[in-house]
């Protein structure tokens, strides 16, 4: 098996290492190389600000401060040992901030897979200014709450990881949920509009349900992102070359 090629300026044997580390098996499964891999995008997009975690400006709308590391596949521990723990697409430290972002591409608009919570969930207080957080989580867990097309369960799982990482480091926490609408399958088969509609109301909904708590949910698309770093003289290069590999988002 050969390695994937990045963009240029990536530094591949550090993204090579942090997706060999990770539990996803993205390069040992071949998912990576699929032309819809989310994974592929996340890591290309923000692994170039691995060396230089400067030239990253704060992400649109969201409350972070200048970034001062970035990390791809970034494991969000929870305070216990055993079990799986959260992990985020990248994670982004300022002074005062932990961002973890989590990327869609096209997951959200695949058929749903089951997901639920452990025990463990509801066994462990996660801390003053989680209620909304809790609340949506047994919500879900009942059954009285549910979406088609928000992994609102990973989201929530996230959402623990990153207040226990973030009072671990003595910093806030925000969620970052940055997702696509791309007009097209890699295939070439057009997508359902309506796919798009009913995805923004679920993330408003989702966003209505958790505001206030300690951990910020912020929801970005990708288009706004690239287009933001398009009008900055230093990015304008590397969001070319992600809108180029990737197509429109």
């Amino acid at each position: 098996m050969t390695d994937p090629v990045f963009l240029p300026g990536v530094p591949a044997e550090r993204v090579l290492a942090a997706l060999r580390r990770s539990p996803g098996g993205e390069l040992a499964s071949g998912k990576f190389d699929s032309p819809e891999s989310s994974a592929a995008l996340a890591v290309n997009a923000f692994g170039w600000f691995l060396d230089r975690p400067r030239s990253l400006p704060p992400l649109p709308g969201v409350p972070m401060g200048h970034p001062e590391t970035v990390e791809v596949e970034a494991e969000m521990r929870f305070p216990w040992a055993g079990g799986r723990h959260p992990w985020l697409d990248a994670a982004i430290l300022s002074a005062t901030t932990l961002v973890g972002v989590e990327s869609k591409r096209y997951e959200p608009f695949r058929p749903r897979k089951a997901a639920d919570f452990s025990e463990a969930y509801d066994s462990r207080d996660w801390g003053e200014g989680m209620g909304r957080f809790g609340a949506v989580r047994q919500a879900l867990a009942s059954g009285q709450l549910s979406y088609r097309h928000l992994d609102a369960v990973q989201l929530v799982k996230h959402a623990y990881g990153l207040r226990t990482q973030g009072l671990k480091r003595a910093r806030g926490a925000v969620l970052v949920y940055l997702h696509a609408e791309p007009a097209h399958w890699a295939n070439g088969k057009p997508l359902d509009p309506a796919g798009f509609a009913r995805h923004q109301a679920e993330i408003v909904d989702f966003a209505g349900r958790v505001r206030g708590d300690a951990v910020t949910f912020a929801s970005l698309r990708w288009s706004e992102l690239l287009a933001d770093w398009t009008h900055r003289a230093d990015l304008a290069a590397h969001a070319a070359a992600v809108s180029d590999r990737f197509g429109p988002l």
